[in-house]
């Protein structure tokens, strides 16, 4: 039977204290011990005063010399960074502590969080896709968030550039959750600036790392376990084959969640990687009725949420500096044909000089113009 929108029960836990805060956040940053280490070493111990107590002496079992856990003041050093950006810390203890992540084997011990924590009691999706986002990728994900943000679901994503930016902003007057890479203060990337401004305002950014560390490889993966792991299912709007975004529908997948994926040209790269998903079963996504009716949930067209005043909604990351408009009308095509003024507005190109580069790339067979006005990329 359907419903009209799910819920998910928390389990009541009693509420944490700093000393609860400083001895889970001590143990998590306790070398050797990651998420499924921490989560075995309270299974075995019962708290995580008595787990401190015990890591010396298993980790001299395992032959590590001189051992010992997070000092005590560099655990105080990382509360107070916390604080100062503004963030509060969630811990697995907490019953603030979202019941889909808990649920996962790997589920981050920590999590500080800027912005509205209420967004984590609400139903959540998650969007993700390419950073360099054809036009047409880009409208499907203002369209998609923007409907199922209308039907009161929280999008969840990246914070990164491209599809992710594109559905935090189409969903923030109506509520998202940004899960970073870095610490929860630092900005990645830096033309995301404003976006973070905004989210830590009106959305909700989550971080599993310490305030002030910079985003390296290694984090990504980890971001994207949350991501999956905070949503009912996970969307993807064009995706390379070894994307970061296949990776966190492959997670979801193994996370028992719904996976689904836009479908796109076969000639275009970008879309490959949601070709391949939808051949291996993902749920194919035209719109949120798709959605609604793979989630087993009633579906009615609503009301799209009015647009936030222009001062007050975030604008477009500016592309890195020195980029050509060549490139930036190369990337925004694909295979399928897109209208031209659209594409105009959204590169805010002088009209003069864009129609001189569609020329210039006409002539040398990489665009190709179609009636209406509309144009595509050549591959």
């Amino acid at each position: 039977m359907k419903t009209r929108l799910f819920s998910y029960p928390t389990p009541f836990t009693p509420p944490t204290t700093e000393e609860d805060e400083l001895s889970v956040l001590r143990l998590f940053r306790s070398r050797r011990v990651g998420p499924t280490t921490f989560h075995k070493l309270i299974a075995d111990h019962g708290t995580p005063e008595a787990a401190l107590a015990a890591l010396p002496a298993l980790a001299a079992a395992s032959g590590a010399r001189d051992y010992a856990p997070c000092p005590e003041g560099v655990a105080r050093a990382e509360l107070a960074a916390g604080r100062r950006a503004g963030a509060r810390l969630i811990t697995c203890l907490d019953p603030d502590y979202p019941a889909e992540l808990a649920d996962l084997a790997d589920a981050p011990p920590v999590l500080w969080a800027l912005g509205q924590r209420a967004l984590l009691a609400r139903p959540r999706l998650a969007i993700v896709g390419t950073r360099n986002a054809s036009s047409l990728g880009l409208r499907m994900t203002r369209s998609l968030a923007a409907e199922l943000g209308a039907l009161g679901f929280v999008i969840v994503s990246g914070l990164a550039r491209g599809i992710d930016a594109e559905a935090h902003r189409a969903a923030l007057a109506t509520g998202t959750i940004g899960v970073q890479a870095g610490g929860i203060d630092v900005v990645y990337p830096a033309e995301n600036a404003d976006l973070h401004a905004a989210m830590a305002e009106r959305g909700l950014r989550l971080s599993e790392l310490p305030p002030g560390f910079e985003p390296r490889a290694p984090h990504f993966p980890q971001r994207n376990r949350i991501i999956a792991g905070l949503s009912r299912a996970t969307i993807v709007i064009e995706a390379a084959p070894r994307s970061g975004s296949l990776q966190t529908a492959r997670l979801a997948a193994e996370q028992g969640r719904e996976v689904m994926a836009v479908p796109g040209h076969p000639l275009d790269p970008r879309a490959s990687g949601c070709n391949m998903l939808l051949r291996d079963g993902a749920t194919l996504v035209r719109g949120a009725e798709d959605v609604c009716e793979a989630l087993g949930i009633d579906w009615a067209p609503a009301p799209a949420a009015a647009p936030a005043p222009p001062a007050e909604r975030p604008a477009p990351a500016a592309p890195p500096p020195g980029t050509s408009l060549r490139t930036l009308i190369l990337a925004a095509l694909g295979p399928s044909p897109t209208p031209e003024d659209a594409l105009i507005r959204a590169l805010a190109a002088p009209t003069d000089r864009f129609l001189a580069e569609i020329t210039a790339l006409e002539l040398e067979g990489q665009v190709q113009r179609h009636p209406g006005g509309q144009l595509s990329r050549v591959f």
